[in-house]
Formats: structure tokens, C-alpha cells, sequence
């Protein structure tokens, strides 16, 4: 089963860090361009919320629903219920490690289904676009933290 794992340093303290990652548009903000993010539903994060929505690879639509699980204040699991691979399980941890200054680790647990969708996985889950989108996300964590502390 492929992982992958990425972890950065923000200047901002963890409770900036969980508001951040509460916010119901933080989906859309977090990913990256050509892809689009459709929202249909985001319950507000904690145990067992649903968020259901449509990632558009151009005209392809990627539909998908999330379950939140293992939900704290250092961090919580996406869960894929459904969508296009056979397992998805994205965890967030937020690591205090200075005053100011948190660590963010992310590790995704993932599996491949058969036919379209595998190949469709295989590639949008490589791991070279995987660390492609984690900086991207990288980059709009750090940027919307020092702005929203500015």
C-alpha cells in the first residue's frame, strides 16, 4: 500500500493552525490549480463530519466524500467514503514546537482500485504530484497564516 508523508513549519501558534484547517473553504483553498473544487456539502469539522464534493480535472468530475475521524486538538484523519481509490486515509497532525510555531505532518495511506479509476489514481496520486500539491499547500498554509495574523 503506497504512503506518503510531507511535513513543514508555520509561524503561527495552534490554535491559528486548527482555525485555519476548521474553516469550511480551507478544500478549496488548499487545491491547487487547473484543479477546481466543487463544495456540495462541508459539515464543520469534528467526529464523524461528512464533507461531499467534486474535484474537476478539467471535464472530468472526480466526485468524493469524506468522513472525519480521530478529530483533536492536534489534528484529525480524512477518511475516503467514497471516490475514486480503493482506500484513502489522509491524516493531519499539528505539532506545537516553539511558542509562535507549529509543525504540520501529513500522511496519506492509500490503495489503488481496478480499471479506470486505478489508472485515473495512479497518476493523479503519484508520488511526484502528490509532493507537487503538498507544496502548493504548503505555500498557501504559510501564506494564509501570516496573513491572517498580520
Amino acid at each position: 500500500m503506497p504512503i506518503f508523508d510531507f511535513e513543514f513549519d508555520v509561524n503561527a501558534d495552534l490554535a491559528a493552525v486548527q482555525d485555519f484547517h476548521r474553516d469550511t473553504s480551507a478544500l478549496k483553498k488548499l487545491t491547487p490549480p487547473p484543479v477546481i473544487v466543487q463544495l456540495h456539502s462541508i459539515e464543520p469539522l469534528g467526529e464523524g463530519s461528512v464533507s461531499r464534493f467534486t474535484l474537476w480535472m478539467g471535464p472530468l468530475p472526480i466526485h468524493w466524500k469524506a468522513v472525519h475521524r480521530n478529530v483533536s486538538v492536534l489534528g484529525f484523519t480524512d477518511v475516503q467514503a467514497e471516490g475514486p481509490a480503493r482506500k484513502w486515509e489522509h491524516t493531519h497532525t499539528f505539532t506545537p514546537i516553539a511558542p509562535g510555531r507549529t509543525r504540520i505532518q501529513e500522511h496519506i495511506e492509500y490503495e489503488h482500485g481496478g480499471g479506470v479509476w486505478g489508472l485515473l489514481t495512479r497518476f493523479l496520486f503519484a508520488k511526484l504530484n502528490l509532493y507537487f500539491m503538498f507544496c502548493y499547500r504548503r505555500w498557501v498554509t504559510r501564506r494564509s497564516l501570516r496573513s491572517s495574523q498580520a
